[in-house]
């Protein structure tokens, strides 16, 4: 008897280890992988029936985690970082999910506006972000973090930008370079 108690100690003390180290990868996964992230990248945290996608740049991770745990750590972490910032993108259809269909999404979008409040969300219908998704993994790295969510429509879409450089730093750069170019073109005519 004494054997199969230190025989389910251990077994148990083994599962804890996997359950932290499956947990410390997908976290590690996001330590590594952010610094060399920049705009256009994607961090993507999705339900559990998410689509695993083919294009060649998108990078699905199991978290087995909480999908709010993970998108707080996401955030978190982009917070921290430097050189980028996130625009977030939710699903369209969440907005719709009854909570008679889909017991808990009303607690869902609760937690989710909270924290995301101060920063700048839209939303978009779910299929027009897997095809965008697609169509940036051709070129760019998309890192999608399926968690153990069960309620549809949940997925949090982090298109990351910028931090230094704004989209009006960027037009302001544009029309600079635009005048300037017409302003050379109109000089050099005889």
């Amino acid at each position: 008897m004494v054997k199969l108690k230190v025989i389910v100690g251990i077994l148990i003390m083994i599962t804890g280890t996997l359950t932290l180290k499956a947990q410390t990868g997908w976290q590690q996964k996001v330590t590594d992988e952010l610094p060399l992230m920049g705009h256009r990248n994607w961090i993507v945290i999705v339900d559990s029936a998410y689509p695993l996608q083919s294009s060649s740049g998108v990078e699905t991770i199991e978290t087995d985690a909480d999908q709010l745990a993970v998108l707080d750590y996401v955030l978190n972490a982009v917070k921290n970082s430097k050189h980028v910032r996130s625009l977030v993108h939710t699903d369209a259809e969440l907005e719709y999910v009854p909570e008679s269909e889909a017991p808990g999404v009303d607690q869902y979008r609760e937690q989710l506006k909270g924290r995301l409040s101060g920063i700048p969300v839209d939303s978009i219908l779910h299929q027009t972000l897997i095809d965008r998704l697609n169509e940036m993994g051709k070129t760019f790295h998309v890192l999608i973090l399926k968690t153990n969510m069960t309620i549809p429509y949940t997925s949090v879409f982090l298109q990351l930008d910028c931090r230094y450089w704004s989209a009006e730093s960027e037009a302001k750069l544009r029309m600079k370079m635009k005048a300037t170019a017409h302003g050379t073109a109109a000089s050099s005519k005889p």
